[in-house]
């Protein structure tokens, strides 16, 4: 697991607190029928607007940064393009500096009596004139339609680089917004942490807060128990923090990220208190248990029915955690020391972490 953000000094003083309390072994109480409820817009909400409005933000912020990059990429074939074509001007201009050259040595220098006098035959001097006034009439021809090509690309580099400073500045202001939503989101979570550890400490929980729901395709019986994640300690895994070995699969995740249903079932307990902090258990239907600990916050009261993919909660960092992450647990029995291996679980119904 990555290094855990610093917490502010009064969540560090109620995990403290919270250690003392799981040392003690003292209880802490059930949260879910006699949690307290909270009325209004809570934390909870504003975390959750805060990820949609991030994630938002970042995908303007990426379809900007890309519309840049290919604006900067024409521009550097239009000057590609103008570098051709002010290289074949100069050539023409060498080809027509010859061509005046070999006119003046063969005598154009000379007056029109002159060369008539000197010439092998009036013909001769007439096809001379005429080859000479064509390749002249030639490159000179040749020479306004590449200057004119050159012009009409120099004005479409000028224009393409306008456009890419345009996006440029478009972006900026929009790297800004990601990074604004971004602090006031970092800022947000640590309020949701705090509130929860403050109740938590107190051994109760604030009961349900009900978000709005994600829709889930109904042809997934199964899925991960977080959207987007990174995994870290896995199932029997040891560790200093582990009275035993490790008996779930961790998934860091950020301070209110949504923590959804694995699979359909029916809430079996919403609990508050002890190394896992605040924490989910639910009963699917063919026998199995899933647990969701460590979490911030619960939008599901115990004993309700829950579908794939609905929301939990909100991750947190609740119990004995040293950084925001899930622990989530496949069980036998809804009680610990019944776990199996979340993954080769997972795996065997058709979901891949």
């Amino acid at each position: 697991m990555r290094p855990p953000p610093r917490r502010p000094r009064s969540l560090a003083l109620v995990s403290a607190l919270l250690c003392a309390l799981a040392v003690a072994g003292a209880p802490c109480a059930a949260a879910s029928e006699g949690g307290d409820r909270a009325d209004g817009p809570s934390t909870s909400a504003e975390v959750a607007r805060l990820y949609e409005e991030a994630s938002a933000a970042t995908q303007r912020y990426e379809t900007g940064r890309r519309a840049a990059g290919e604006q900067r990429t024409r521009v550097q074939g239009l000057d590609r393009l103008l570098a051709k074509e002010r290289d074949q001007v100069a050539v023409l201009h060498e080809d027509l500096g010859r061509l005046a050259s070999a006119q003046y040595r063969t005598g154009g220098g000379l007056s029109l009596t002159a060369r008539l006098l000197l010439a092998e035959s009036p013909d001769a001097l007439m096809r001379g004139r005429r080859a000479l006034g064509q390749a002249d009439l030639a490159v000179t021809n040749a020479v306004a339609k590449t200057q004119q090509a050159a012009g009409r690309l120099t004005e479409a580099r000028r224009s393409a680089d306008r456009a890419r400073r345009a996006l440029d500045r478009h972006t900026a202001r929009l790297a800004r917004l990601k990074r604004d939503i971004e602090a006031k989101l970092e800022s947000a979570r640590w309020t949701l942490q705090g509130e929860a550890d403050r109740s938590v400490a107190a051994g109760r929980c604030r009961g349900a807060v009900r978000l709005a729901q994600p829709e889930t395709p109904a042809t997934r019986a199964w899925v991960p128990p977080v959207e987007a994640y990174d995994l870290s300690a896995g199932f029997d895994s040891a560790g200093e923090r582990w009275a035993h070995r490790h008996t779930g699969q961790d998934f860091a995740v950020g301070i209110g990220a949504p923590v959804r249903a694995a699979g359909a079932g029916r809430v079996e307990r919403v609990a508050c208190g002890g190394g896992f902090g605040i924490e989910v258990v639910v009963r699917h239907p063919n026998g199995y248990y899933t647990q969701y600990a460590h979490l911030a916050a619960v939008t599901v009261d115990q004993g309700e029915q829950v579908r794939t993919g609905q929301w939990l909660g909100q991750a947190g960092t609740t119990g004995n955690s040293t950084g925001p992450h899930l622990h989530f647990e496949v069980r036998l029995t809804p009680d610990l020391g019944s776990g199996v291996d979340p993954e080769k679980w997972l795996a065997e119904h058709g979901v891949k972490l």
